[in-house]
């Protein structure tokens, strides 16, 4: 028997509620708040939002079981639009190189790096690399994160792409809540300074192979100065869009002038890991819908000099959103809690701004605002309940997880246990 729930009495209930479209300018800050809020779920779909005196009347919750929000923020899930779940396993030897200041061409000498992501991707059998990114996809949910992406690239070959995509698909066959993304990063070692002959493999072969699998949702390619000119990147999206994927854009550092523009113009749902970007890339993405996705634990953990320019993105109308990157080479953190904290502290965004870019900005990102992203009426019931009275304390504390409750399509997932004192 179906039983509805009604989360009620939240200190802070953002509902995130707004006009249709990404959220930019003000609109960032607007989270739609309602004091002493309420959130109605039956069947997995929110029924009604609204202050807790009114749902509390309503038929349908006279009946419901009741989750006491009280003195505590109630909002939707985070959506992590930038992963990368199948990455092998920990890169420790290479992080003890980083902190003695090793660069990443003496990571690689040592055996580390890119290419050693690769190798133990193809050393590793489905079933492991499957159990390594479910326990990640376990460690995001218990942050707080209730829809991810996860995208290919360190396969380096086509073989270990298709690795990587096939777990994708038996992550989501077992009804983990994974858009999968293929993403064509750098030319593979057999194709060496052959890129216009990979190019034309992929369009014709690679592609059209992954689009009759159902391997993935999107279609992305990387752009910057050492992987594909701008032709070659506008040839290989305007293939996967004839074909049926959405489509996205690892912009990088130093992107080729032009490269923004031309993902605006193909109409690609994302432009990721936004760093070198100009003000004039910013008024071309601003006219736009497509969101400019940032990476803040990227930045943190691998020290870099230069600073996404958030607060400049921000400022010039663009729908921002912000990803953990996860990945086991470069951002190896779930947290999207820390993912805000870093861009409020680092890029000078408001608490409400990130959250904005982490919620409803992010689901655009993967073209599922209509289903997830903020607390609305028809849409799914997705969200947490986060311990404290205020959502700008979710920053504040850095490094922390606030998250008390976790709830998916209406069934609660993750519950933090009490602390019972006096200890036996």
């Amino acid at each position: 028997m179906r039983r509805a729930v009604l989360i009620r009495g939240a200190r802070q209930l953002l509902t995130l509620h707004g006009p249709p479209g990404p959220r930019r300018g003000t609109g960032l800050r607007n989270l739609g708040i309602i004091q002493d809020g309420a959130v109605l779920v039956f069947d997995g779909l929110i029924r009604e939002v609204g202050p807790s005196r009114r749902l509390e009347n309503l038929a349908l919750a006279r009946t419901a079981d009741e989750i006491d929000a009280s003195g505590r923020v109630v909002m939707p899930g985070f959506v992590d639009s930038l992963t990368h779940l199948v990455a092998g396993p920990a890169r420790l030897v290479d992080y003890e190189m980083q902190m003695a200041g090793a660069t990443e061409q003496q990571i690689e000498l040592a055996g580390g790096g890119l290419l050693a992501v690769a190798r133990a991707i193809q050393d590793s059998s489905p079933r492991t690399l499957e159990a390594q990114a479910v326990h990640a996809i376990e460690t995001a949910f218990r942050h707080g994160t209730t829809t991810l992406e996860s995208r290919s690239g360190f396969g380096l070959t086509e073989a270990g792409e298709n690795k990587i995509l096939r777990v994708h698909s038996t992550l989501q066959k077992r009804a983990m809540p994974v858009v999968s993304t293929f993403l064509t990063a750098q030319t593979p070692p057999d194709y060496k300074d052959r890129s216009d002959q990979y190019i034309h493999r992929l369009c014709s072969h690679v592609l059209p192979s992954i689009k009759r699998r159902k391997l993935a949702e999107f279609a992305d390619i990387g752009r910057s100065e050492n992987t594909f000119t701008v032709e070659q990147a506008r040839r290989y999206l305007t293939a996967a869009h004839g074909l049926g994927f959405d489509l996205k854009l690892h912009a990088g550092l130093r992107p080729n002038a032009g490269a923004i523009r031309m993902a605006v113009e193909l109409g690609a749902a994302s432009v990721d890991d936004v760093i070198d970007v100009t003000e004039d890339d910013a008024r071309v993405l601003a006219q736009s819908p497509t969101i400019a996705t940032i990476l803040p634990g990227r930045g943190f953990y691998l020290r870099d000099q230069v600073t996404p320019p958030a607060r400049m993105l921000a400022d010039h109308g663009v729908a921002i959103a912000l990803a953990s990157n996860y990945n086991t080479a470069t951002s190896p953190s779930q947290n999207m809690q820390m993912a805000i904290a870093l861009a409020c502290r680092n890029m000078n965004l408001t608490a409400a701004e990130a959250i904005t870019a982490t919620t409803i900005n992010a689901a655009h990102a993967l073209r599922l605002e209509s289903d997830i992203g903020s607390l609305e009426t028809g849409k799914s019931a997705d969200l947490l309940v986060i311990s404290v009275p205020d959502y700008r304390e979710i920053p504040y504390h850095f490094g922390v997880n606030l998250v008390e409750l976790v709830m998916k399509r209406g069934a609660v997932v993750v519950k933090k246990s009490e602390v019972k004192w006096p200890a036996s």
